[in-house]
């Protein structure tokens, strides 16, 4: 037998470890275009170092986040097939046993974060109490028989108790799948389970009482609302047939409302389900607790700039509703601004800053002298300084760590107070400064904040709160400010203490106020109630409002106008915005545009641009054209676009391709009867239809019944 086929073959080579190309491909990205230097190469582990300390975050976030509804999952799916002795012979028991235990997950409108959840729950419920998890998608279960054949596939090659019987029966329903059924799922369980009880027969000794412990066969459909009802039904219906044989337990995932499942099944259907409802953390809440853990921290030196929150917050509440896509969103920001931020190696931890501020080189000092925060800080000292900082590198790198310290310590007693005026105006009428901290950050990022109008109308509103509401409001403050490592807030948490003394004494009111404001209430009402003219009666009325505004004040409304003037010196003198802080330009990332043309790009001026210009995306030098003019080594749909902007309503086909022909051929010098005779060979007219087929395609012409040889236009004008 002849082998020289052999050294004919094709071998493919699979990579080792995929996750080291995925770094490679990030740090070609990061160093494109540019010689690798040093300073390059820390930048980026430094950017690797902050974005996996943010990730961990993250995971240990999400773990926190679904923890409850998790341990009410399990124990709901453990109690679901737990049979008791004793009841046996119960009718409810009974009744119960013909159901399917099902538990409806609402999730929630967040569609990207549904993946995330529901592979948490997949693997805590193959850890901690079945290895039996199925998770159906609907895009793979159109028809009841892939619906079985996905479970038999999932559930037989992985159930982790005996392997030879595992690739035994895998092998077999890869092999035939035409034998998927639930009779071969209830074949499978009882070998399964005798082979795992002939290992324990210790398990079979146990008291009547004693619960029945059997391996649930968990089924996950993860978008309930994409099944097809039929594909839905008609498997309730015969997996409500062997609910007796196999303990099966459903978990629909909801993404509206639980009012879905009795819109998708009729009532003979859902009356053979046990349904419970579990409700998840709403998608903005969870925003929340990911803003306070990654951007109002000073655990973490990066940090966003307004526009750049505002961007990823409207994505947020315009598109999908992703607490995922908001972190992916802050990923980008952070590699934009290692890559484009020369000096982001100074963006670090504070125990760090000092050995990289002396490792500065004198290009680098350059840069910083060149940050406009620093030139205006340059401003403001004396003509001596000015020359060391602009010439003295040394003296200038020593300036460098005091200012970053003052950063730090700039951001340590910003959030606290920032957290303090949202506990303040979080819960008045209309939300003036906004219901979410998030957009009273984005507000104090921006600008002063005193100096809005909203934040006077929440004062006045303030000067109108009850003493009950300020008392709660001030010991959450004293908690918040207590928490704060800085000393310079200890002496506001004292003062907050003594107003908080204060309030309490004020329950024990002296008799002759009291005695007062009776017999002041008690005239006007007898003023009041004499017969008198209209002319009387506003005068009055008159009186008592001038006796109100000169009537002294208590006790306690003093005490609250106190209180409201300390909360204003705290905001004046820590809410400054970040651009009044020398280097803050090192750590915040600003460029909200770049970010927007990634995230939330426009597509159709995208494709108008790469249709008029294709040198922007393709960087090719024979590319490069004047505004308006037709260059023939361009796509031809480029060609076919720029032609096509020069008619009117309606194209002429024929003079279309004639045009196009007189374009890419022009240069070439040759075939030029050809042109003038309106020969066209076969190869330009089949470049030509395919060109205008992908216009077409992109919605740019249409055909019409007008005239058979044209086409019509349906945009008009460029980009």
């Amino acid at each position: 037998m002849a082998t020289s086929s052999v050294s004919k073959g094709c071998f493919v080579f699979k990579p080792k470890d995929s996750r080291k190309r995925k770094i490679s491909i990030t740090a070609d990205y990061f160093n494109k275009g540019k010689a690798v230097s040093e300073n390059d190469e820390l930048r980026f582990s430094t950017y690797q170092s902050l974005w996996q300390q943010m990730k961990e975050e993250t995971e240990r976030l999400q773990e926190h986040l679904n923890e409850k509804i998790f341990d009410n999952l399990i124990s709901f799916i453990k109690t679901s097939h737990t049979q008791v002795n004793s009841e046996v012979n119960d009718w409810s028991y009974r009744m119960r046993c013909s159901e399917i235990p099902t538990a409806a997950l609402v999730l929630g409108v967040n569609v990207p974060d549904h993946e995330m959840t529901v592979q948490g729950l997949s693997e805590l419920l193959k850890q901690s109490l079945t290895p039996h998890v199925v998770c159906l998608q609907s895009k793979e279960c159109t028809t009841v028989k892939q619906v079985l054949q996905k479970i038999l596939m999932n559930l037989t090659g992985g159930s982790g108790n005996d392997e030879e019987e595992d690739v035994h029966y895998s092998v077999e329903f890869h092999q035939s799948k035409m034998n998927c059924s639930m009779a071969s799922l209830c074949r499978w369980y009882n070998t399964i389970t005798k082979k795992s009880t002939s290992k324990s027969p210790s398990k079979k000794r146990k008291s009547s009482l004693q619960h029945e412990e059997v391996l649930p066969i968990v089924i996950i459909f993860k978008d309930l609302e994409s099944f097809l009802p039929k594909v839905l039904q008609d498997f309730i219906i015969i997996a409500s047939n062997y609910i007796q044989h196999l303990p099966l337990v459903l978990v629909f995932g909801i993404a509206t409302s639980p009012i879905t499942i009795h819109r998708m099944l009729p009532q003979s259907v859902s009356s053979l389900l046990c349904i419970e409802l579990f409700q998840s953390l709403s998608c903005t809440d969870h925003l929340a607790t990911v803003i306070d853990k990654l951007v109002l921290t000073t655990e973490f030196p990066f940090k966003l700039s307004g526009k750049v929150l505002q961007v990823l917050n409207n994505i947020f509440l315009y598109h999908d509703f992703s607490a995922k896509n908001f972190v992916k969103g802050f990923q980008l920001s952070l590699l934009e601004h290692f890559y484009s931020q020369p000096l982001s190696l100074l963006c670090c931890a504070l125990n760090e800053t000092n050995a990289r501020v002396q490792n500065l080189t004198h290009d680098d000092c350059e840069l910083i002298r060149q940050l406009p925060s620093f030139m205006g800080y340059v401003d403001d000292q004396d003509s001596e300084k000015q020359v060391e900082l602009l010439t003295n590198d040394q003296y200038l790198k020593t300036v460098v760590q005091t200012l970053l310290t003052t950063l730090h310590i700039y951001h340590k007693n910003y959030f606290p107070v920032l957290k303090c005026l949202h506990i303040f105006t979080s819960s008045l009428p209309k939300y003036p400064l906004g219901k979410q901290i998030r957009e009273l950050y984005i507000t104090c990022l921006e600008s002063n904040i005193w100096e809005n109008e909203e934040y006077s109308s929440a004062f006045q509103l303030l000067r109108m709160m009850a003493r009950d509401e300020l008392v709660c409001l001030l010991q959450e403050c004293i908690e918040v400010l207590q928490s704060s490592e800085h000393t310079s807030l200890t002496l506001s948490v004292q003062t907050l203490e003594d107003f908080l003394a204060k309030f309490q004494k004020l329950d024990e009111v002296p008799k002759e106020d009291v005695e007062e404001g009776q017999e002041c209430k008690a005239r006007s009402q007898k003023s009041l109630q004499k017969k008198t003219d209209l002319y009387q009666l506003q005068k009055t009325l008159m009186e008592m409002k001038e006796l109100k505004r000169s009537k002294k004040p208590s006790k306690f409304e003093v005490l609250r106008m106190d209180v409201l003037e300390f909360m204003d010196k705290l905001v004046r003198k820590y809410l400054v915005p970040p651009e009044t802080q020398p280097l803050h330009e090192l750590v915040y990332f600003k460029a909200a545009s770049a970010l927007r043309r990634h995230l939330n790009a426009a597509p159709r001026a995208g494709l108008q641009i790469a249709l008029s210009n294709p040198y922007y995306y393709l960087k090719n030098e024979a590319l490069k054209s004047e505004g308006g003019t037709i260059t023939n080594v361009a796509p031809d749909i480029c060609i076919i676009y720029k032609l096509h902007l020069e008619c009117g309503r309606l194209i002429n086909l024929y003079d279309w391709l004639q045009a196009f022909a007189t374009v890419v051929r022009a240069a070439e010098g040759k075939d030029r009867d050809k042109i003038n005779n309106g020969q066209v060979d076969g190869v330009l007219h089949a470049r030509f239809i395919r060109a205008v087929s992908d216009l077409e395609f992109l919605g740019f012409i249409k055909p019409t019944k007008l005239k058979t040889d044209h086409v019509a236009r349906l945009t008009w004008g460029g980009f």
